[in-house]
């Protein structure tokens, strides 16, 4: 490797230029990718009275979904780049209290990243309250040939 040549991973893609591409590829999904970093991805989606259970509880299938987001954008960090076939091949969720609130985030991590797969943890919660998860996912994204 030349002296100017570097190894190191490309930056990963900007929040902005991810819900561009959602914007125009896949429109009125109500997920937002608010931030990522190297290994992470933050998402989050506004709460109205379609996703709630009886008692005011945000249900499963919006946490499971904002999960799922959350792991795709997390895939874009770890790459370095915007890959919209990159397909869910696995998710697992475990409820750990109900949810209850007026957003919705999502924190996902990178547990390990290959040329053909990418696995995380994400992690659920409502409004400010990041230190009582409302849920905790683990999933892995395939990545196209």
């Amino acid at each position: 490797m030349e002296e100017n040549e570097s190894s190191a991973s490309p930056p990963p893609p900007t929040a902005a230029e991810v819900n561009a591409m959602i914007d125009e590829l896949f429109p009125g999904t109500g997920n937002t990718c608010i931030e990522l970093g190297e290994g992470f991805a933050l998402a989050s989606r506004p709460v109205d009275d379609t996703m709630l259970r009886p008692g005011g509880f945000v249900s499963g299938p919006t946490q499971f979904g904002l999960a799922d987001a959350a792991l795709w954008y997390m895939v874009f960090a770890a790459t370095g780049r915007i890959e919209p076939m990159a397909m869910t091949s696995e998710l697992s969720i475990r409820y750990l209290r109900p949810a209850q609130g007026s957003v919705l985030w999502a924190r996902a991590t990178v547990a390990s990243a290959g040329r053909r797969n990418v696995v995380g943890t994400v992690h659920v919660w409502c409004d400010d309250r990041d230190h009582k998860p409302t849920a905790v996912a683990q999933g892995t994204y395939a990545m196209p040939n």
